[in-house]
Formats: C-alpha cells, sequence, structure tokens
C-alpha cells in the first residue's frame, strides 16, 4: 500500500489563493490518496529557512512572537479564511519530525553511513553564519566580511555508498524526466554537508555539534515525510516538482528508508494557474459550476500526468475535456474499472486522467465520497 504525501512547501510570504500553484503537489496527494480510499495525511510544510530566520529577526523585537508561533500563524494564514486541512499541518520543525530525524541521524552515525568531521568552513564576521561556497557576503545578516574556520560538521561521503539517485527513487512511469534528474545527481560532490546553521529546525546540538547548527533542511524534510506516515503500514511517496527534486535528492538519500518504509517520489509538473482566473473561459464551455473541481482536484492530477507541466494553451481544452466525463460519469461507478484504476494510482500510472472512460468512473466514486459537483448526470 502507498500513501501520498505532498514534498514540504517553504512557509514563505504568499497564499494559497495568490499562488494555487504552491499547493498543486498538497491537491495531487489528496486527490490520490482519495481514490486509494486511504486516511487523509497532514499538509506539510517547510519553515526551517534562512528565509524565515530573517522575517523572524526582523519582526521579534516588534511583536514578540516566538519562532514556532510565527510559523503557525503564517501557515494558517496560507488556507485565508478557511479552516486547517482535516489531518492537521507538519512542519519539518515539528517536534515528532525533529525526533525522528534525530533517531534516523544516529542510526545513520552508527552504521557509519554519516560521519562528522571536522571542515574548513567560511563564518560571518557578525552573525556566525556559515557562507556557502562562492559566498561574497552573509546572506543572513548582509555583512561582508567572512573568517576562516574549521568547524565540525555532519557529511555524507556518498561516494562510498553507491548513487544518491536511482531509478528505483522515483515512483510511476516517465523515463525520460527519471533520466534527466539522474544525471544532474551524478554531478553533486562526493561529499555532502548535511549541517546548517540555522536559528530554527531539527537542531544538531544532541549529537555534539556547536549550537546553531540544524540538520540540513533538504535532509528534513524528508524526515518529515517519514513521520507523516509513520504507522500507518505504508510506502511514503512525496509528490515533487522535477525543480524540487533535483534540489533536494541528493541530500535526501540517507533520508529515504527507515523502519521497513521506503520513499520515494512522484514528480509532478507546474500548473499555469494566470490561464484559469478567467471567469469567461468557463462560462464559454458551460463548466461555471465545475470550476473549484477544475483548478482544485482535476489541473493536479493533470500535472501529475504532464511532469514538463500544464502549460496556458492547454487549459481550454482540459476543461472541456473535464466536462464531458463529468456529464458522462456513471450512476454507479463499474467495480472492475475502477478497482483498474486504483491499482494504477498505487502504481504511480497517471495516464488514466486522460482517458474518457476512466476518469468519467474516478468522478462518479468521487461523488458518493465528497458529493456531486456540478449538475446531474448528462445535464449540462
Amino acid at each position: 500500500m502507498v500513501v501520498y504525501v505532498n514534498g514540504p512547501v517553504q512557509n514563505g510570504d504568499w497564499s494559497l489563493a495568490d499562488r494555487p500553484g504552491k499547493g498543486a503537489g498538497i491537491h495531487l496527494a489528496a486527490a490520490l490518496n482519495a481514490l486509494l480510499g486511504a486516511d487523509p495525511v497532514p499538509h506539510l510544510w517547510n519553515c526551517s529557512t534562512l528565509a524565515g530566520d530573517v522575517r523572524h529577526r526582523q519582526a521579534v523585537t516588534r511583536d514578540g512572537v516566538g519562532r514556532a508561533r510565527r510559523e503557525q500563524q503564517a501557515v494558517a494564514a496560507k488556507y485565508g479564511s478557511g479552516a486547517l486541512p482535516a489531518a492537521g499541518v507538519l512542519t519539518d520543525a515539528d517536534p515528532v519530525v525533529a525526533a525522528l530525524a534525530l533517531e534516523m541521524t544516529e542510526a545513520l552515525l552508527a552504521d557509519g553511513t554519516l560521519a562528522v568531521r571536522r571542515r574548513p568552513v567560511l563564518l560571518c564576521a557578525r552573525c556566525g553564519h556559515m557562507a556557502g561556497v562562492g559566498t561574497q557576503d552573509c546572506r543572513s545578516c548582509g555583512h561582508d566580511t567572512l573568517l576562516r574556520a574549521v568547524r565540525s560538521l555532519l557529511v555524507y561521503d556518498h561516494a562510498a555508498h553507491g548513487p544518491v539517485l536511482e531509478a528505483g527513487d522515483f515512483h510511476g512511469t516517465g523515463a525520460r524526466t527519471r533520466a534527466h534528474l539522474l544525471n544532474i545527481a551524478r554531478n553533486v560532490p562526493d561529499e555532502l554537508v548535511l549541517s546548517r546553521t540555522r536559528a530554527y529546525g531539527v537542531s544538531l546540538v544532541p549529537l555534539g555539534l556547536d549550537k546553531g547548527l540544524v540538520l540540513d533542511p533538504r535532509a528534513g524534510l524528508h524526515a518529515a515525510v517519514l513521520a507523516a506516515v509513520a504507522g500507518r503500514g505504508a510506502q511514503p511517496v512525496m509528490t515533487v516538482t522535477e525543480n524540487a527534486g533535483a534540489n533536494v535528492a541528493a541530500y535526501g538519500a540517507p533520508f529515504r528508508r527507515h523502519r521497513g518504509m521506503r520513499m520515494r517520489y512522484a514528480l509532478h509538473g507546474r500548473i499555469a494557474y494566470e490561464a484559469t482566473v478567467n471567469a469567461r473561459l468557463y462560462e464559454v464551455h458551460q463548466a461555471v459550476v465545475l470550476r473549484e473541481l477544475f483548478t482544485g482536484w482535476f489541473l493536479p492530477l493533470c500535472a501529475g500526468r504532464e511532469r514538463t507541466g500544464v502549460h496556458a494553451d492547454q487549459i481550454p481544452g482540459l476543461l472541456k475535456f473535464l466536462r464531458r466525463a463529468h456529464l458522462a460519469r456513471p450512476s454507479a461507478p463499474p467495480g472492475d474499472l475502477l478497482e483498474k484504476t486504483r491499482r494504477r494510482v498505487a502504481a504511480g500510472d497517471m495516464r488514466w486522467v486522460m482517458e474518457a472512460e476512466a476518469l468519467a468512473c474516478v468522478l462518479a466514486d468521487r461523488d458518493t465520497t465528497v458529493g456531486p459537483a456540478g449538475p446531474p448526470r448528462g445535464e449540462p
């Protein structure tokens, strides 16, 4: 059994209303889990960020709000006036995630997968932030003086443990996209540093590292996915864009397996939501009542199929296709076709989304769980 979980979304200054594309992975995971009959999973958020450190430092003197509370407020604001999802939210800095991440890190240190080693670094002369390679000034406070130092860091020498990404780390079809990401993964440094200076995140102090060092968020978000699925007896699948996958996969390589779970990636494309906002689009296609279904359910499913992205010129045709399938949905979904489609969903085969009979069957099944999204069958 698989359970789909969204790759944690960065908790920046935006909302799901003004940037709906940020929620594509959340909606895709929810739609697939519902079709499989799996219980809802929490929406995952990435709060251990340098930008979050800077925002908090600039605001704390004015309002006195603590960092954890500030992140909670920012996540809640993403949903506007609506309530948080039924299964709640989970961040990569929550206690349950931190506990699992530290448990995994300790085990990986014990078996030699990870190590703590002294390495030369550049530190900001003002705030002590550890700068990246090629950095000219501090990204945390903007100071332009960096000092050379030697510091104990958590590192992953992947050259001694095989590739950081393999074909088996992906869920479903899409060989060409997989090949592209595999090529990117082959070019990462042999030794990856998995500790970063952050004011918020999974502290590595319990492992003997300096205060202010946290687990690299790119590793921590994998622990968040595993924590969201722990205890379900299921295998987690992270919904993620190709760009995000390229950025996080290497750093998450040691954190994809734990307690019998093996996390894999389900790639999805971006959605040209700017092409969906004109009310005239829905009037022309007699699909006004399907607008929410189209933008919040069908387009994320299309993005799971079109991993290079759902482009603006595709939007009218996709809306027309959904309307036809919606009108053709049977009064009772054929059990054999529904089960066949569910098996395809579990296997990561998203081609069914553009098969009219399969889509109509899924829409009929959806009627029984969340209620019809528009007029009765066969009526425009």
